[in-house]
C-alpha cells in the first residue's frame, strides 16, 4: 500500500490525538487545555489553524473519541460508516496544495476550517485510505493487556501486536522469559 508523506503525517497525527485520550477515569487527559491542544497543533505542523479556544478543545476532544471508535471498529463496514460521519460533518472540501516546502499534496479540510473539522477531514481521509485498500484490520490496538494505545501496523506482514516493541513489547517478552526460568527451576 502507497502512503503519501501527508497521508502518513494524518495517520501520525490521528494515532496520536487517539493517545491524548485517558485509558480510564483515573488517568489524565493529555489535552487538558487550550495549552495543551497548541501544543499538539504545533507539533503535528497543523497548518491554517488560527487561534485556539475552549470551544475548539471541546470539539477535538469529541473527534477524538470518534477516532477511537474507528480503531475499535470490529469490521470495514462498521468503520467505513464512522469514517464517512467524520469526513461529512467536517465539510470535506478536497484542494490541491503546496506549503511550507512540501510538494503538491490533497487538504481534505475547506479553507478556513476550525481545527476539529480540519483533523476530521483530514485525518478521516487517512483513515479512509486504509478501508478502501481492505487493510482496516491495520488499524490497531496494543495487545499489552495494560496499554490499549491506538497504532496503525505498517509491517510487512501484517504482525505488529505492541504500540512500541521497545516498551509493551520488551516488557511482556521479559515477563514471559522470566516465568518460563521461574518455572523451569521451580
Amino acid at each position: 500500500m502507497l502512503i503519501t508523506h501527508d497521508t502518513r503525517c494524518a495517520l501520525d497525527t490521528v494515532v496520536d490525538l487517539v493517545n491524548t485520550a485517558p485509558e480510564d477515569d483515573a488517568a489524565p487527559d493529555a489535552l487538558p487545555d487550550v495549552a495543551a491542544l497548541e501544543d499538539f497543533v504545533r507539533n503535528h505542523d497543523i497548518s491554517d489553524v488560527g487561534v485556539l479556544s475552549e470551544f475548539d478543545l471541546s470539539a477535538v476532544r469529541k473527534i477524538r473519541g470518534r477516532f477511537a471508535s474507528v480503531f475499535a471498529a470490529p469490521d470495514a463496514r462498521t468503520a467505513a460508516n464512522l469514517i464517512n460521519d467524520l469526513v461529512a460533518a467536517a465539510g470535506t472540501t478536497p484542494r490541491l496544495t503546496d506549503h511550507d516546502g512540501y510538494d503538491w499534496h490533497v487538504h481534505y479540510f475547506a479553507p478556513g476550517a476550525s481545527v476539529a473539522d480540519h483533523l476530521a477531514a483530514d485525518c478521516g481521509m487517512a483513515l479512509a485510505f486504509f478501508v478502501v485498500a481492505g487493510e482496516q484490520e491495520r488499524l490497531r490496538r496494543c495487545e499489552a493487556p495494560d496499554c490499549r494505545r491506538a497504532f496503525v501496523d505498517l509491517s510487512r506482514n501484517r504482525s505488529r501486536r505492541y504500540c512500541d516493541s521497545r516498551t509493551c513489547g520488551n516488557r511482556l517478552h521479559v515477563a514471559a522469559y522470566r516465568a518460563r526460568r521461574k518455572e523451569a527451576a521451580g
